[in-house]
């Protein structure tokens, strides 16, 4: 879900501000709630079953938080109103961007919500933007917040991952916590950690193998395998 203002920008139509934006989401998860009591009642007579709505569906599983849900939110007031409106709802949310996110470490480290931080290696293009620092990670970090690191490709091209976690280290965020950002963490979230993100026995085989540092911007990719195999070699 997109928290900001002038999500339509220029179409001329609603949400054209922040106040709209959140009115609207609370407005369709009340609809999806209002949907699974329907559908509920209706398990005994499906004559009373209401009209199948796939959007409404879709809402109802991030309801019963069989789905999670990604807040897009830059600014530390988006991002609260993330939190409030995921509290409101029981909704497994992590916040995307998270720009703003070390002005409200508490109320982060509270709702226990991983912060996808990025992209950072980019210009300060719009107001959203201002507080853009290579230093939330690890203030987030330090306040004791799960985080990994986001290039939001094609935004920022993936390639780069290892190049920002490098920053983060500049930053100050210590190196192995930088290589759990963009390997391990990012499988959390996505709860694929049990196959992918670290080199265990019994995970997926799908790993790079570099020629020195893999944070080192002078490093190179010498082999990487999928599965198993060999798919690349320099």
């Amino acid at each position: 879900m997109c928290i900001r203002d002038r999500v339509y920008s220029g179409q001329k139509k609603s949400p054209a501000t922040r106040m709209a934006t959140a009115a609207l989401l609370r407005e369709n998860l009340v609809k999806a709630q209002n949907y699974i009591a329907k559908m509920e009642r209706a398990k005994d007579d499906p004559d009373k079953a209401p009209e199948r709505d796939l959007k409404l569906e879709v809402l109802a599983r991030a309801l019963k938080r069989e789905l999670p849900v990604r807040a897009h939110a830059h600014r530390a007031d988006d991002i609260m109103t993330a939190l409030r409106i995921a509290k409101e709802f029981n909704l497994d949310i992590s916040i995307e961007h998270c720009t703003e996110g070390h002005k409200i470490t508490q109320e982060l480290k509270e709702a226990g919500v991983w912060a996808i931080v990025g992209p950072t290696l980019s210009n300060r293009s719009k107001v959203e933007l201002q507080e853009l620092s290579f230093n939330t990670v690890r203030v987030l970090w330090e306040a004791g917040i799960p985080v990994t690191i986001t290039m939001d490709h094609p935004v920022v091209p993936v390639g780069y991952l290892p190049t920002v976690a490098g920053y983060a280290v500049k930053a100050g965020l210590p190196y192995e916590e930088a290589l759990k950002a963009i390997t391990i963490n990012p499988a959390k979230v996505l709860g694929i950690d049990d196959r992918y993100g670290s080199l265990e026995v019994g995970k997926m085989a799908d790993l790079a193998v570099w020629s020195g540092d893999p944070l080192e911007i002078q490093s190179q990719v010498e082999k990487v395998l999928i599965h198993g195999e060999v798919v690349y070699q320099r």
